[in-house]
């Protein structure tokens, strides 16, 4: 394995805009990356197998449930410093990112704010810590785009609840001891219910044979009158507006990390360009290779504002949904494009292993899709702008 030589762009000096507590949380993910992820990712990558001994190596730098309290046994940080251990964990792969976005937007946050004080006590420091791990079930067979028109149902049997479905593409089910799923009652108003490994009737066969986040698990969640405690309910929110809230959180991760992959290409097709020679100079002294890479800082450090701007929105709590969505949209599509243009200025070597970028590039054909695709964020900035709605 070569070594991880990486080196963050920072064409506009955007370090001088983080504190000192957002540089050292983002140094402490970096240096984790190169030690414990670059090593073995590749490896991991090509044998479809999600890496489980970096769980607990996640959980030391904050990367589960960063902005939760401490007295839930979060790091207490702010939106920035959540967003800035993203980028850095993706860096190193998207499907490492996913697995730490599930557990701390999808999972932790609707116990954190949708639960009881029991829930919260009982779920969110193990799920701090990684002794145990969490999945989210919203997206099914047939409803991924339109989820409200999920089909998963429980019914009330007076001291418990029956619970009957399935959800497709779930980051963390093969091996998750908690999911966070969410059901129509029998009015057809949704809830969430928090199932645990265990209970009857509950399973998570694994989804095999993908091309891409090859390191990260991803499977169903299958209820076949699955019998839930009542305790179990989320109850301080319901409706499509309660998963739509996770998801918010989630995407703003993803906005940062996007610029974590598009940050790895670019520094490999940059290092690239210094040492490949042809026609008797390095390529990167030819006018096509310095174009691709002056496009490819641009779009960084366009993104890195964009991101840093919505950090502040978000920690001030004025963040909307709709600008949420720009930034995942706009982010992922600069970075899968700069994976592109990085895959070609490495030719063939880079489809290999020994480089990063196919790897990178195949991930984000998932992170464009995944949590709102690309023309359904569209769509939603759209909505904001002209005030029609285009879904329907």
């Amino acid at each position: 394995m070569k070594p991880d030589l990486f080196e963050a762009p920072d064409y506009y000096n955007i370090d001088d805009l983080l504190s000192e507590e957002h540089k050292l949380v983002r140094d402490a993910a970096r240096d984790w990356v190169k030690r414990d992820v670059s090593p073995i990712i590749e490896d991991a990558a090509q044998k479809a197998e999600f890496p489980k001994s970096i769980i607990g190596g996640l959980a030391e730098i904050g990367a589960f449930g960063p902005y939760i309290p401490e007295e839930y046994g979060g790091a207490g940080l702010d939106q920035i410093s959540y967003g800035l251990i993203m980028q850095e964990i993706e860096r190193g792969d998207s499907g490492v990112r996913s697995t730490a976005s599930v557990q701390s937007s999808l999972v932790m946050y609707p116990i954190w704010k949708y639960g009881t004080e029991e829930q919260r006590q009982k779920y969110l420091p193990k799920l701090a810590s990684g002794e145990w791990m969490g999945s989210f079930g919203l997206t099914e067979p047939d409803h991924g785009s339109n989820p409200g028109g999920m089909t998963t149902n429980f019914k009330d049997m007076g001291d418990h609840y029956v619970l009957n479905g399935a959800k497709l593409w779930i980051s963390n089910s093969p091996f998750c001891n908690v999911a966070v799923v969410w059901a129509k009652n029998e009015e057809g108003r949704i809830h969430g219910l928090i199932v645990e490994r265990g209970m009857e009737g509950f399973s998570t066969p694994e989804t095999h044979n993908k091309w891409s986040l090859r390191a990260s698990a991803t499977g169903e969640l299958i209820f076949q009158d699955v019998k839930v405690p009542k305790e179990n309910l989320l109850p301080n929110k319901s409706g499509l507006g309660a998963p739509l809230g996770c998801l918010d959180s989630a995407r703003y991760g993803i906005a940062w990390g996007a610029i974590g992959a598009a940050m790895d290409c670019y520094d490999t097709a940059l290092r690239y360009s210094k040492e490949r020679i042809q026609f008797g100079k390095p390529i990167g002294a030819f006018q096509l290779q310095q174009k691709k890479l002056a496009e490819m800082i641009t779009e960084i450090t366009k993104a890195q504002l964009l991101a840093f701007r919505l950090g502040q929105l978000k920690n001030e709590d004025r963040a909307t949904s709709a600008q949420i969505s720009m930034a995942k949209r706009n982010n992922v599509d600069m970075a899968i494009k700069i994976a592109r243009e990085a895959r070609q200025m490495l030719g063939g070597m880079g489809i290999t292993g020994e480089y990063p970028i196919m790897r990178h590039m195949m991930n984000l054909e998932s992170v464009i899709t995944y949590e709102g695709t690309h023309d359904i964020h569209l769509l939603i900035t759209g909505l904001d702008i002209t005030g029609f709605n285009a879904f329907k």
